[in-house]
């Protein structure tokens, strides 16, 4: 007996009617769990109503399968004879339904995975959204670890310039350290005019500073006053720990935490994840 247009059309539209209330009810938990997770921007409702339209669209795409087997039904009810075999070939359009319902979630879930944060982001989330950084250039900047090394060769390291640059972007950053000779000096500035450090703009020549002790590297830092203060010397770091809101001891192993407000990691590049 060969289906008629009709029925076919009610069914369709029960199919459609349960598919709809199906994926009304997945969208219902999706926002139940995002409120639950407190939205702190519009942009995720937005996202959501982008997800709920695109995906209507999608379902109101016609069926491939169904058309087609639209077409063997009208081509078996020409053939009476061949009427029994077409309607045994017919799938039910509910076996459809699965492979709909996860096309809709995956398109939902799409607008729900989590965005990973940008490098200025972590930067200015690690950093408190501090605005002034003092910073020392041996050990953390330069691959060089001691004024000695200095009166021979300046090295800026690689993988620090990214983190650096970002730095520059939104802190007013100093950097500074202890140097023997005025050669020394001119080599430093060389070594990071040629790694790009002051064609950023966010930092320019004046804000590298010499001292010939140790102490005068402190002095600097008080001075200035910054939110942030990132050394390689225990000493200096636990003798600032009470001047600056925050600092950040580079050591090549793990230390003690003299304060609460000092932090440690391996390298610069390392504290913000980027190594």
């Amino acid at each position: 007996m060969a289906v008629s247009g009709g029925d076919n059309d009610d069914a369709s539209k029960l199919d459609l009617f349960h598919l709809i209330k199906r994926f009304g009810a997945f969208v219902t938990f999706k926002i139940g769990h995002l409120f639950s997770l407190d939205i702190r921007t519009i942009g995720a409702v937005a996202g959501l109503a982008v997800a709920i339209v695109f995906t209507w669209r999608l379902l109101r795409s016609p069926n491939p399968t169904q058309g087609r087997q639209r077409k063997r039904q009208g081509g078996a009810s020409s053939n009476p004879g061949a009427s029994t075999n077409s309607n045994a070939s017919v799938v039910p359009s509910d076996a459809s339904l699965p492979s709909d319902e996860l096309r809709a979630q995956n398109v939902v879930d799409e607008f729900f995975q989590p965005v990973k944060p940008t490098l200025g982001q972590i930067v200015r989330q690690k950093l408190s959204e501090g605005r002034k950084v003092t910073c020392r250039l041996l050990g953390v900047i330069l691959e060089e670890s001691s004024p000695e090394e200095l009166q021979t060769k300046a090295t800026v390291r690689s993988s620090v310039l990214e983190v650096l640059l970002e730095i520059t972007k939104f802190c007013d950053l100093y950097l500074m350290d202890r140097v023997l000779d005025d050669e020394s000096e001119k080599r430093v500035l060389v070594a990071l005019e040629e790694a790009g450090v002051f064609t950023s703009g966010g930092l320019v020549k004046d804000k590298v500073l010499f001292s010939s002790t140790e102490n005068g590297r402190s002095s600097f830092v008080r001075q200035l006053e910054p939110d942030w203060h990132i050394d390689t010397n225990p000493e200096i770091v636990t003798q600032l720990a009470r001047f600056i809101k925050y600092e950040l001891h580079i050591a090549p192993y793990k230390t003690e935490r003299t304060a609460a407000n000092v932090f440690s990691a391996p390298s610069l590049e390392l504290f913000f994840g980027t190594a």
